[in-house]
C-alpha cells in the first residue's frame, strides 16, 4: 500500500511540472533528450534513473522507467535530476502549496541558466530580483536544510553554498560541487 501512495505521490508530482513547465520542443529525438536529461547527475545515479519529458500539451512521457528513485528531465533550458522527495517540494511549489517535510535531493550538474533568489515565482530577471546564476549544484530541500547555517543573503557569491528563496516556505540550499563544464 506504501508504494502505491508513493507512485500517486510521484506521478502527481510529475504531472504538476508537466502542466506548469514549458513544453520542450521535439527537436531532439528521445535519446539526445535522454542523454541530455542525465548529464544532470552523477553517472552512478544517472545509469539507473527515469526520464520524463514535457509534451507540447503539457503532459509528461516517459522516456526510461527508473531502478533507483531518481527521475531526470529537462525544464525550460535547465537540466535537472531529483529523488522523490524533491519531485514532491517542486510538485508543493508549482502548485503554492506548503512545502512537504521531507530532506529531498536534487542534482544540476550542468548548472542553471539563473533564478530568482528571492522570488520563486520570477520566470525573467529583473532589476530587483536578485537573479542568480549558478553553475554545477545540488539542491538539499526540507526543514534540515535550513539548519545548514548558509548564507541568506539576497545576492550570493553562486560559488559557495547559500540558501534560495531564504525566508519563503521554498527555501533551500544550493551547494555548489565545481565550474560549469563547456562539454554539456
Amino acid at each position: 500500500m506504501r508504494s502505491i501512495g508513493k507512485t500517486l505521490a510521484l506521478s502527481g508530482s510529475l504531472l504538476a511540472i508537466a502542466i506548469l513547465a514549458r513544453p520542450q520542443k521535439n527537436e531532439m529525438t528521445d535519446g539526445e533528450y535522454t542523454a541530455k536529461a542525465l548529464s544532470a547527475a552523477p553517472t552512478s545515479v544517472a545509469d539507473a534513473a527515469a526520464v520524463v519529458r514535457v509534451q507540447n500539451d503539457g503532459s509528461m512521457k516517459t522516456i526510461r522507467e527508473g531502478k533507483n528513485g531518481f527521475t531526470c528531465l529537462v525544464m525550460g533550458t535547465d537540466k535537472m535530476c531529483n529523488d522523490a522527495n524533491s519531485m514532491e517540494f517542486i510538485h508543493a511549489l508549482m502548485n503554492k502549496q506548503a512545502p512537504p517535510d521531507k530532506i529531498g535531493i536534487s542534482y544540476m550538474l550542468a548548472g542553471d541558466e539563473g533564478a530568482s533568489n528571492t522570488d520563486p515565482y520570477a520566470t525573467g530577471k529583473t532589476t530587483d530580483n536578485h537573479w542568480v546564476v549558478t553553475g554545477p549544484h545540488l539542491m538539499l530541500f526540507g526543514p534540515a536544510s535550513k539548519t545548514l547555517g548558509y548564507t541568506e543573503a539576497k545576492d550570493p557569491d553562486p560559488t559557495k553554498p547559500y540558501m534560495m528563496w531564504a525566508g519563503t516556505p521554498y527555501e533551500h540550499a544550493m551547494i555548489p560541487v565545481g565550474t560549469r563544464s563547456l562539454s554539456r
